[in-house]
C-alpha cells in the first residue's frame, strides 16, 4: 500500500482543498499546475472510494436506504 492509498478520507479531503486553493491562487507554471491537477484527481478518487465503501456498508445494514 502506498502512502497515498493509506490516506484517510479526512486527510485526502484536506489535501484536496489545499490543491484547489493553490490552483485558484494562480501564479504556478503550467507544469506545476498540471502536477497539482493530477494530484487533485488522485485525491478525488481516494475520497470517492471512501464514500463508496461507506455507502456499501450502509446498504448492507439498511438495504432500503439507497
Amino acid at each position: 500500500m502506498t502512502a497515498t492509498e493509506s490516506l484517510s478520507y479526512e486527510q485526502a479531503r484536506a489535501e484536496l482543498a489545499q490543491v484547489v486553493e493553490k490552483l485558484e491562487a494562480g501564479g504556478s507554471t503550467l507544469e506545476e499546475s498540471l502536477a497539482l491537477w493530477e494530484r487533485g484527481e488522485e485525491l478525488t478518487a481516494i475520497c470517492q472510494r471512501w464514500l463508496d465503501a461507506a455507502r456499501a456498508r450502509l446498504d448492507a445494514v439498511h438495504p432500503q436506504a439507497s
